[in-house]
């Protein structure tokens, strides 16, 4: 692995969680439904978070080839549930059409135009090709190359969503592993099977696990995984390569 990050040539990237500010997103896309149980005042962020992030990762290995939206919909009664809440099919549907809704993090659009004078820039995402489409109006630039949960027919963490990258990347961009670098915010979904197949890697660690913060809506893992880079945002790593370059 090279040790400066002008030496690579290409970053994929996570979406939701590094790019999109989707715990912002599903936060506010619960909110119909609390206010339809009289505003709960009990059901925290936080606990929120952790049931959808417990059921969303079960639906995932459970039905990998359920779109994104729809799988939203199908877990959205099991959190209201759990948070002992009342849902109905409307409250259900509408959630799962929430991802156009969400937000990208403010620094994003900046720093993915800067970092796109400086490399191509790849899409690895867990949503579908609707739901990224929305999202990328937000993201201030046009990715070199972008392969969904629907294009692949599985989700992250599975190692088959890496190998379907790491094939595309080299038939679709002429790019072999040691010319990415992988970054991402999620320990569960990304770093553990990027660092599996040997890839070098870059946390955007917006959740400050490192400093013992709070795993979110992301799910656990036993260890947290090796990082080439740390960064606490997409601004400051731009401002990181900025730094190399104007060296």
């Amino acid at each position: 692995m090279t040790s400066r990050l002008t030496d690579y040539k290409v970053l994929t990237f996570d979406c939701y969680g590094t790019l999109i500010d989707w715990e912002s997103g599903i936060w506010d896309a619960l909110q119909p439904l609390i206010m339809h149980n009289d505003g709960r005042a009990d059901v925290t962020r936080s606990k929120a978070l952790s049931v959808f992030g417990l059921h969303e990762n079960a639906q995932q290995a459970a039905t990998p080839a359920m779109l994104y939206p729809k799988l939203l919909e199908t877990i959205h009664p099991a959190v209201a549930a759990e948070l002992s809440l009342h849902s109905t099919a409307q409250l259900d549907a509408d959630f799962g059409n929430s991802i156009p809704l969400w937000p990208a993090f403010p620094d994003t659009a900046d720093a993915l135009r800067y970092l796109k004078t400086r490399f191509k820039l790849v899409i690895l995402s867990n949503v579908d090709r609707a739901g990224f489409a929305a999202s990328n109006r937000k993201l201030g630039v046009e990715f070199d190359a972008v392969y969904t949960a629907e294009d692949i027919g599985s989700y992250k963490p599975s190692p088959g969503n890496f190998e379907y990258m790491l094939t595309h990347l080299r038939s679709d961009l002429g790019f072999g592993p040691n010319d990415l670098l992988h970054t991402a915010q999620s320990m569960r979904h990304d770093h553990v099977q990027a660092r599996a197949f040997g890839l070098a890697n870059a946390w955007i660690d917006r959740q400050h696990l490192s400093e013992i913060g709070d795993w979110g809506a992301t799910g656990p893992v036993g260890k947290l995984a090796k990082t080439d880079y740390l960064f606490f945002s997409m601004g400051e790593m731009a401002d990181a390569v900025r730094a190399e370059v104007d060296r």
